[in-house]
């Protein structure tokens, strides 16, 4: 007998999901698919994506059947493409909501006020209640109802059942009272009194409870769906940055093509400020490439030929002649892009906590209702008073506080959260900020600037700190490079209008050289001013060893035969950072200093903002590694960031805080933008999710007590409309006035 062990050879495809409701939706999918033999599944309900690997025995038609069996929708990749190429006007999905939601609005309000409101209560108003919330409770409330089915046939229960089932409760009773009770005679009113007494209840119609929920719900889907929405635009974003077009040679000519017709082995050229093409190798010329999108770098890299060179950075210097090593897929911008697609598609989505309260709560409302039915009728009540009391108990759970209990919370804190500069993406992300105790802070861009700029200026004995700062940023005024560009603006400042410039010109890797004012200037490295036999005096070159060690970058000058100065360009840490992080630790928060720059500087940078755990050397995808290793250690981990080599590791992130002065991938990779690029705004941004997230529970609670305080009165045949209405109204007030609380959350900035 073979007792062969060989693993079995697997595919991974990845499928998109339709028809998912919830967090619980999700993770009902997963379960599907995992029970096939050999089949690992991850479903992602924010992206509607499933990844999926499946064994050589499988098909993946049969995967994409397995969803349906579940009650849901799936599509092959090759199916999505071929649907999108051919319905390029495809209708918006959030489209129908947002009419359901308008249509709902329109016709609940008048509902409403005709219920609260007795003086209102006109002949036959009751039938044009009926009238008006007709169409909210079967167009509006359709996608509550067939959730609600989907579940009913797994045997599940989350809010979308607690809704559908208590509006349809209260308006089937409304129905049955305005055709077979006394609601419907004319003159019928709701009198404004709170006596508890039995009654039969065919008197009495709720459907403003049945409307007025349905488009609280609706409101809350709604902006929910806006912002879950943007989860996919990251990848657009990312794929968008790469050049859209190249100037190939051929023939020894200059040809510009789309980037698509670059093929690996050609030539091309990169002028000045454009992006590189693709990913190769440096074959002619000399200059400054802007790496820090994917590095994090703050200083440019120098390359000169046979230096590789990555697609999508930026050409600071001079004209450069690239040969195409990698292109399309290949490329590490392309990879960058995977590493974002994986890390959101790996993300756990948290199931909503209206949704675990409903698991409970519904099963239990259910019951109540048989056992109440059940109770009055074998105590020898009649059946119309043993239906009432068991609908009165469906009615009276109908959640409308319950299904406030978010919605209100999360518009009021994410509109308190705009005015300070802070965008949450929706409920998910503040029940993330409540177990976070490991932040992940990106370098530059987010604890310094991520603009070189003149840090210090070392003279020699005799030396005039202003003449050296005119002559140096005169002549680096006429270069593109951005160190030089950063001294001259710093010589700009500092000694106002920069003297003219004669004979400039550039040595290729070592600096430049010039005429200003009558005097010969040399501005660069060491070696351009020794090659003038220009030599440090032993003060400078100490000064110049002792900046460097610290990871700075020490520009010499010299004129009319001496080495004069050593002016020191670095990225700057922003003046809040050490304030800010601070603040985090005292939200029990711990810091870690995470950058692609060299160890050096990030030590230093740490150092004066007071990170003790610095990782640094890193590349985009160690970035993702750096991330999950933490969250392996148990650690549930939050990370700020700014650029392009930030976006995955910001994905992967149980929350991710992206600086708004950074790039759109990284915004649209973030749960959180932070608007202002103060890093302050990361303190705001966790207080202020963590206040919403608790006002939600408070909600949540409250709702949940008055459910539970009012079911007794249900099934005991004693729920008079005005009291079983005036509670409701409270809990509903009370919700919304907790929620607007919010609106004193103060910055610690202010």
């Amino acid at each position: 007998m073979s007792t062969d062990t060989t693993a079995v050879a697997t595919s991974e495809v990845e499928l998109a999901i339709t028809g998912m409701t919830c967090a619980s939706c999700a993770m009902r999918i997963e379960r599907k698919l995992n029970k096939l033999d050999g089949v690992t599944a991850t479903v992602n309900y924010a992206t509607e994506k499933a990844k999926v690997s499946y064994p050589a025995g499988i098909e993946p038609r049969q995967l994409v059947e397995q969803v349906e069996a579940a009650g849901y929708s799936a599509a092959l990749p090759a199916v999505e493409k071929e649907e999108a190429a051919g319905q390029d006007t495809a209708v918006d999905p959030i489209t129908p909501l947002r009419q359901r939601l308008i249509g709902s609005a329109v016709l609940s309000v008048p509902v409403i006020v005709l219920a609260m409101v007795p003086a209102f209560q006109f002949t036959y108003w009751q039938w044009i209640s009926l009238t008006l919330a007709a169409p909210v409770l079967v167009w509006a409330a359709w996608p509550f109802h067939k959730a609600a089915w989907a579940n009913l046939r797994h045997g599940a229960a989350t809010m979308d059942t607690l809704i559908s089932m208590g509006t349809l409760a209260a308006f089937l009773w409304s129905l049955y009272a305005l055709l077979f009770g006394t609601a419907g005679t004319p003159g019928m009113t709701h009198p404004f009194e709170l006596t508890v007494q039995r009654m039969a209840g065919d008197g009495n119609i709720y459907l403003e409870v049945a409307a007025g929920v349905t488009t609280f719900i609706l409101a809350g889907r709604y902006f929910e769906a806006r912002s879950k929405r943007r989860a996919g635009a990251a990848l657009r974003a990312l794929l968008e940055l790469g050049a859209k077009d190249v100037a190939v040679l051929r023939d020894g000519k200059e040809v510009r093509v789309p980037i698509g017709e670059l093929a690996v082995g050609e030539e091309f050229v990169v002028r000045p400020g454009e992006k590189i093409a693709t990913d190769g190798v440096i074959t002619e010329g000399a200059s400054a490439v802007d790496a820090s999108m994917l590095t994090g770098e703050s200083v440019p890299v120098e390359v000169v030929p046979g230096d590789t060179a990555a697609g999508a950075t930026v050409n600071a210097g001079g004209r450069l002649v690239v040969r195409a090593t990698r292109v399309g897929a290949d490329t590490q911008l392309a990879q960058m892009a995977k590493l974002v697609e994986a890390a959101q598609t790996g993300k756990a989505q948290v199931q909503r906590l209206a949704d675990r309260v409903s698991a409970v709560f519904v099963p239990i409302v259910i019951a109540l209702a048989v056992g109440t039915l059940m109770f009055w009728l074998g105590t020898g009540g009649s059946v119309a008073a043993a239906f009432t009391a068991a609908v009165a108990v469906l009615i009276i759970a109908c959640p409308c506080a319950l299904g406030l209990a978010t919605p209100t919370a999360l518009l009021v804190g994410t509109g308190r959260g705009a005015q300070l500069g802070i965008l949450i993406k929706g409920p998910e992300v503040l029940e993330s900020t409540r177990a976070v105790d490991t932040v992940v802070l990106d370098k530059t861009g987010t604890v310094t600037t991520g603009q070189m700029s003149l840090v210090a200026v070392h003279v020699a004995d005799g030396a005039d700190e202003e003449k050296t700062l005119r002559l140096a940023g005169a002549l680096e005024n006429a270069s593109e490079h951005p160190i030089a560009q950063a001294i001259a603006r710093a010589a700009r400042e500092r000694t106002g209008e920069l003297p003219a410039v004669e004979e400039f010109a550039s040595v290729e890797g070592l600096g430049v050289q010039g005429i200003v004012g009558g005097s010969a200037v040399l501005v660069g490295r060491s070696a351009l001013l020794e090659q003038w036999s220009h030599h440090l005096t032993p003060e400078l070159a100490e000064a110049k060893a002792a900046e460097e060690k610290l990871g700075r970058t020490a520009v010499v000058v010299g004129w009319d035969g001496e080495a004069r100065a050593v002016l020191v360009v670095a990225d700057t840490v922003k003046p809040s950072s050490a304030e800010a992080i601070s603040r985090l630790r005292e939200l029990g928060l711990t810091p870690v200093l995470l950058t692609g720059d060299n160890e050096a500087v990030a030590k230093a940078v740490a150092a004066e903002v007071g990170i003790d755990t610095v990782i640094a050397e890193v590349l985009p995808k160690d970035k993702v590694d750096v991330v999950k290793r933490l969250q392996g250690e148990g650690k549930v981990v939050a990370m700020v960031g700014d650029g392009v080599n930030d976006a995955a590791a910001l994905a992967q992130a149980d929350l991710g805080l992206a600086m708004g002065t950074g790039t759109d991938v990284a915004i649209e990779a973030g749960d959180l933008t932070l608007v202002r690029g103060d890093l302050r705004a990361a303190v705001d941004a966790i207080r202020l999710s963590r206040r919403t997230l608790r006002t939600i529970k408070g909600n949540l609670f409250w709702a949940f007590a008055y459910n539970v305080g009012a079911l007794p009165l249900a099934a005991a045949g004693l729920l008079n409309p005005m009291i079983a209405g005036a509670a409701m109204a409270f809990s509903s007030v009370f919700v919304v006035f907790n929620s607007l609380r919010l609106r004193g959350f103060r910055s610690i900035t202010a």
